[in-house]
């Protein structure tokens, strides 16, 4: 699951692993989305450990009645200079890197960045911890748009990059099956629980 709205997709300032907390609709969303959850019953239940993750999981374990456990490993990727910024500012402050971002998105071009490389490693072997620990039963984990988008492209055998083929709103479900040892994507961008007029409000990180 993707975190819920924070007050920074609010501002459209990009987050990256500072640690905006959620805003007043982000934690709306996240007691919706626990109660779409009540009466499930999960081996295990994990969180980044950024704010904005770690409430959201706080909010809907709270319908679960069990507390997640925090993972360093699921923060979003560190997008070092372009941090705390909207998207507007790059243009402006990095034009060179910004311009070779809107022809062909990539973590690399990101000044002080995790980078791409990394940051796939990072996720990689965060999801096969997860499945390693938990061979039975439904895992439950509250995490950030940029390392879903990592998880399915590791499930296709792409790279990500910076490209966002998959629309991944707050406080959405997504899902991956382990399945005689392959692992398949059963759901993506699943927000049934939301209000109808919730918008997503699209930004980097």
């Amino acid at each position: 699951m993707r975190h819920g709205q924070s007050t920074w997709n609010h501002e459209r300032r990009i987050q990256g692993q500072l640690d905006p907390p959620l805003s007043d609709e982000g934690r709306r969303q996240a007691a919706r989305l626990g109660r779409r959850l009540a009466g499930r019953q999960f081996a295990g239940f994990y969180s980044s450990d950024l704010k904005r993750a770690a409430e959201t999981a706080r909010l809907a374990g709270e319908s679960l009645g069990i507390d997640p456990m925090p993972m360093a490993e699921l923060r979003e990727i560190y997008l070092g200079q372009w941090e705390g910024l909207r998207t507007e500012d790059l243009a402006a402050r990095f034009p060179e890197a910004w311009a070779s971002w809107t022809e062909e998105p990539n973590w690399d071009l990101v000044p002080g960045g995790e980078g791409s490389a990394a940051f796939e490693a990072r996720v990689g072997i965060a999801l096969d911890q997860l499945f390693d620990r938990h061979p039975q039963g439904d895992v439950l984990v509250v995490t950030h748009g940029g390392v879903i988008q990592i998880a399915l492209h590791h499930v296709v055998g792409r790279p990500g990059r910076g490209i966002f083929p998959f629309r991944i709103q707050n406080a959405s479900v997504s899902v991956l099956e382990k399945r005689n040892g392959r692992v398949v994507v059963s759901g993506v961008n699943d927000i049934g629980h939301l209000e109808s007029g919730s918008v997503a409000i699209p930004e980097i990180g």
